[in-house]
């Protein structure tokens, strides 16, 4: 992987879970996530949003379940405490202050 797609990695795992914080009942689904991450501005494919979650499941950071044909993705409490910057996590982009 090279360093920028390294880089826009990272900014997408920090955009998926800030959209999923922010989200009513801290979750949604790859299509909403995909939607959400391209108006952010990180260009992302679909396949790329199902790689970044099943990363951020490995990592602790959400719960992803398969419904019908789409991944479903919850934050967890760590997740959620590293979209608001108060922890920092390898691999995801902490947020600039608001």
């Amino acid at each position: 992987m090279s360093a920028w797609d390294r880089h826009l990695s990272e900014h997408r795992r920090s955009a998926i879970l800030r959209l999923l914080n922010a989200a009513p009942g801290y979750a949604g689904n790859e299509s909403m996530l995909h939607e959400a991450v391209w108006q952010l501005g990180v260009t992302s494919t679909r396949d790329q949003i199902r790689s970044e979650l099943t990363w951020l499941a490995e990592q602790g950071l959400v719960k992803v379940e398969m419904v019908v044909d789409f991944m479903v993705a919850r934050i967890t409490q760590r997740g959620s405490e590293v979209a608001k910057g108060l922890v920092e996590h390898p691999g995801v982009k902490r947020p600039s202050p608001e």
